[in-house]
């Protein structure tokens, strides 16, 4: 693989049970990377190790005056000079596109689960986790990865040195060998603490990023209730945290590296002072003690990867376990076992949960409630074909009696679209916005009256960013932030409808704007999807008096099935949830006074953002 050759056409199916294995699977699968920067390591390595025989040879034969001798070191030089160069350019060129090659296979792993898990993933895993993992964690395994063939390289070169001082000179030999094994046998020790402190510095500069970026998306509110300087008196004491914590860990490495310093010094000092004695006792010439000297400050070379490779695997480790978690995540229980394959039929009829009992027959609006919103938000995850992530065994939704999570992606998203509580506007443009894959069915201006997007059209095309007054050329900022909680709901409704998938799931699509506008987009969206099949997780009687069936949740099951009125007239707990009241009241009053009587009802007070919205 090169680098021009990326993105990859299949990035492979990773080994995620541990960050260890991940980084093994990654080094497996560019082997043919592994090998030419091992073999060009080597030859580099090798090189730089041959000088001191040259020089060797050429102070032996400056000493017996012959001219020979020095010429053949001169050659030998000249020759070792080339292998250096060249090894060592081609290592370089070897060792970066394996980093980039490992990174980059990481990188589209994590792009290729995170558009497969959509906005389930948020509800596994922390959003800074995953920013994370795809930003600063990737080069770290990539690190990782590409340092093994360079350690290997090392580990090949030191090995052949010290055999070749053996054979070239015994003593001298023994004691450098000696040496080298003391020298790796002090670090070891070390290495364990340096990286609990590392893992440690690692956990509490986490804890200070997502207190940031906490601190940063809550601003508003924070200002609102005085709340800025508390929140900057945590950040500030989590920030010593993590100062404290890089102090220690550059302690331990700092004690390392001292280490490395101070032994291989001595190691040369005993090598220096040993093969003097023997020159002086004429049992090894000049030019072999120049030779040894040589390669024993040449081991402090490949000695220093030893360390390189400790950091890089304490650095890496982590990162891959945090991204082994991420890429570990699934659409459902079956982990999209039979989602590579292609050119399934898009399945089509009712929708069914046999772990919940909810059944929404096709073509109908089925209306949910349901008094915990994050139960709520769980079950319209598995109505899109994702599993709770709770690693329990259960069975799949099914869409025409055929499993969702049995069938590709593209073709589940096809069939079902769930729209989160808090569905999130891209920036760019309106029409950019509402360029979304769809039947072609809905046009983007029905979708939009649907919607009851007039105002939010109105205010746009006023706004300076709207080129002629087109509002679908006006700039939406980044998440929607410059508009209401109410446009950003109608504009996200407006985006599914235009979509037109089979099924439509709907998670309190319409908690945000007033009652007036809540009983126009009820009476259009019922209009809009009929003969589709829709599924509005809500609670209020707007919305619910409009649908030809309700399901009443209670304890994470179906407990009532039935109209609004009929649910609101039989049903304590129903009544209890819609109306907010402590508890049933069966003197409500459910006459056919029509939709605005039954609304008027069940709703009580506005919502506070509804009353927000109708300012």
């Amino acid at each position: 693989m090169r680098i021009r050759d990326l993105p990859y056409p299949d990035p492979g199916d990773p080994d995620v049970r541990s960050g260890f294995r991940l980084m093994l699977w990654l080094w497996r699968s560019q082997l043919g990377g592994q090998s030419k920067a091992l073999a060009w390591g080597t030859l580099h390595m090798a090189a730089v190790a041959s000088f001191p025989l040259a020089v060797g040879m050429a102070v032996q034969a400056a000493t017996e005056r012959s001219g020979d001798r020095l010429v053949l070191a001169g050659a030998l030089t000249v020759v070792l000079g080339l292998a250096v160069t060249v090894g060592d350019t081609m290592l370089h060129r070897a060792a970066v596109t394996n980093w980039i090659t490992a990174a980059a296979r990481v990188q589209q792993l994590l792009a290729r689960r995170t558009a497969g898990l959509g906005a389930a993933l948020t509800r596994r895993v922390a959003a800074g986790e995953v920013v994370a993992v795809s930003t600063g964690d990737i080069e770290k395994i990539g690190w990782f990865v590409e340092a093994v063939s360079r350690f290997g390289a090392a580990s090949l070169t030191t090995a052949g040195v010290c055999a070749a001082l053996v054979v070239y000179e015994p003593l001298l030999g023994a004691v450098v060998t000696l040496g080298v094994l003391a020298l790796v046998a002090a670090v070891l020790p070390l290495l364990p603490p340096a990286t609990r402190r590392a893992d440690t510095q690692r956990a509490k500069a986490g804890r200070a990023t997502e207190l940031a970026a906490d601190t940063v998306a809550g601003l508003r509110v924070l200002r609102g209730v005085g709340g800025e300087e508390l929140f900057l008196g945590r950040y500030r004491r989590a920030s010593q945290e993590v100062r404290r914590a890089a102090v220690r860990t550059a302690r331990m490495w700092s004690l390392i590296d001292a280490v490395q310093v101070v032994l291989p010094g001595v190691l040369l000092i005993a090598v220096v002072w040993l093969g003097a004695r023997l020159a002086l006792d004429g049992t090894v010439a000049v030019g072999e003690l120049v030779t040894v000297y040589g390669a024993v400050t040449f081991l402090l070379f490949p000695l220093r990867l030893f360390q390189e490779i400790a950091m890089a695997y304490s650095f890496s480790r982590p990162s891959a376990e945090r991204a082994a978690r991420v890429l570990a995540l699934s659409r459902g229980t079956r982990a999209d076992a039979t989602g590579a394959r292609g050119g399934a039929q898009t399945p089509a009829g009712d929708l069914y949960d046999p772990v919940s009992g909810l059944l929404a027959p096709a073509g109908g609006l089925t209306a949910v409630v349901c008094g915990d919103p994050d139960a709520a938000g769980r079950l319209a995850e598995r109505l899109g074909g994702h599993g709770t992530g709770s690693g329990t065994e259960e069975p799949s939704v099914l869409l025409g009696g055929v499993a969702l999570d049995g069938v590709p992606l593209e073709t589940a998203r096809t069939a079902v679209l769930v729209q989160d509580k808090d569905p999130v506007l891209l920036s760019g443009t309106l029409g950019e916005l509402l360029d979304v894959p769809s039947s072609g069915a809905v046009a983007p201006g029905r979708a939009l009256d649907a919607a009851q997007c007039g105002d939010v059209l109105a205010a746009l095309a006023r706004a300076g960013g709207a080129p002629d007054g087109d509002p679908m050329r006006a700039r939406i900022t980044e998440r929607g932030r410059s508009l209401s909680g109410g446009q950003r709901q109608r504009l996200a409704l407006a985006r599914s409808l235009i979509a037109d998938p089979q099924v439509l799931v709907l998670d309190e699509p319409t908690s945000a704007v007033d009652s007036h506008t809540e009983a126009r987009v009820a009476d259009a969206l019922r209009r809009l999807r009929a003969g589709r099949t829709t599924v509005v997780f809500s609670s209020s009687p707007l919305l619910l008096d409009r649908a030809d069936r309700v399901v009443f949740f209670s304890g994470g099951e179906v407990a009532a099935v039935g109209t609004h009125r009929g649910l609101l007239a039989n049903e304590p707990g129903y009544r209890a949830v819609v109306t907010r009241e402590a508890g049933g009241d069966d003197e409500h009053d459910t006459g056919e006074g029509g939709p605005g009587a039954g609304a008027a009802g069940g709703r009580g007070p506005l919502r506070h953002e509804q009353m927000e919205e109708s300012a």
